[in-house]
């Protein structure tokens, strides 16, 4: 394990324990505030198509927003894990139209688009676990979504990448790789913390 590694499992193993101490009423609690919050970014506002992904545990909880874009009329496209970690995606129908898949997972019903679907959303939430002053995301370690950025990158296409966190998950640095792309923004319950500029607002 190089330096980086031990870094990152490291602190991935902190913020999971802290997030292993929250009721599933915080996390419950924590996810309408998120929602509204999150909708104060322009960039999800305002998209047309947006990739998500549904929380499970005591993730930073994506259930109300995802009905709120819906409600919208955004349609919302989630992750469906494949056998090789590489991610499908199909459209958000609403909670009771979730399946239960590997990993404890909840994937929606319906056809599949296949791994390029990605490319056509206007702004992709990601999983994470913390992120530093540049943007830089700490996932999982699964590597899906380095999978998922790097096609996004590959397609030309240049969405909005933010991130749900809890407040105390921004962080002085994340181990960065050459490959890693800065997020826009992080939502947090206090604020919306942004690490570039907003697009321009289109009347």
């Amino acid at each position: 394990m190089g330096e980086n590694d031990a870094s990152k499992h490291a602190l991935r193993e902190s913020i999971l324990a802290v997030r292993a101490k929250l009721t599933a009423r915080d996390a419950e609690a924590t996810a309408t505030v998120l929602a509204e919050r999150a909708l104060e970014l322009p960039e999800l506002a305002e998209a047309r198509t947006v990739a998500a992904y549904v929380s499970i545990g005591r993730e930073p909880g994506t259930g109300p927003l995802l009905e709120a874009l819906r409600a919208q009329g955004v349609r919302v496209l989630l992750p469906v894990l494949l056998p090789d970690n590489d991610l499908d995606w199909g459209v958000y129908e609403g909670h009771d139209r979730l399946a239960k898949a590997r990993r404890g997972l909840l994937e929606p019903e319906g056809p599949r688009l296949g791994p390029d679907a990605v490319t056509e959303a206007d702004a992709v939430l990601l999983p994470g676990l913390a992120v530093d002053g540049e943007g830089i995301r700490l996932g999982r370690g699964g590597g899906s979504y380095d999978r998922v950025l790097a096609r996004i990158g590959a397609a030309g296409a240049r969405p909005a990448l933010a991130v749900l966190l809890y407040d105390a998950e921004l962080v002085g640095a994340v181990p960065a790789e050459p490959h890693d792309l800065p997020v826009a923004a992080a939502v947090t319950p206090s604020a919306v913390h942004r690490f570039t500029a907003p697009p321009p607002h289109h009347a």
